[in-house]
């Protein structure tokens, strides 16, 4: 059974981006995000994918799966139009992944699409608020926080989905 796990870092402002960058630098952050999604499958938009930094993209071992209208596949990367109909597939075992997790990694757009099919959400609540034009959705009426741990610039939350009925 294949996990959908949403992966962010947002402020207190749900603020995730600006001008397609993220608008902190947490070094830590970005080791455990390489730490939970190696191995694993990531799932990302466009403007997520090209604002990796260059010799990231695509990100090493990790199947980059890019949800794109006008991007060409590539070798190293899988393209797909539609990410809700590709998480469905995977769900229902008609897409093979790599590892047993599919991470969505962003932007908005792609976190909004997809928020009614994740199992988790793996927060980093950066301190602050920051400038920003991209947001992360409201996600926590439909999640319980099940595990919460402190570092030095941000906070690092897990909610699972709460199953009803």
């Amino acid at each position: 059974m294949v996990s959908v796990i949403a992966i962010v870092a947002m402020d207190q402002a749900r603020v995730i981006g600006h001008n397609n960058k993220l608008p902190w630098h947490l070094p830590e952050d970005f080791k455990r995000f390489s730490k939970l999604t190696s191995g694993h499958t990531v799932l990302m938009g466009k403007n997520t994918f090209w604002s990796l930094p260059e010799k990231y993209r695509p990100l090493p071992n990790r199947q980059n799966v890019v949800v794109s209208t006008t991007m060409q596949a590539a070798s190293e990367i899988t393209i797909e139009k539609s990410p809700v109909d590709y998480i469905n597939k995977v769900k229902k075992g008609e897409v093979k992944i790599q590892g047993d997790k599919l991470w969505v990694i962003g932007g908005e757009q792609i976190y909004r699409a997809t928020a009614a099919l994740w199992d988790l959400v793996e927060l980093t609540l950066v301190k602050g608020k920051h400038e920003g034009d991209t947001f992360f959705p409201e996600f926590e009426e439909d999640f319980k926080l099940i595990h919460q741990e402190a570092a030095t610039d941000c906070s690092y939350l897990t909610y699972s989905r709460i199953i009803t009925g």
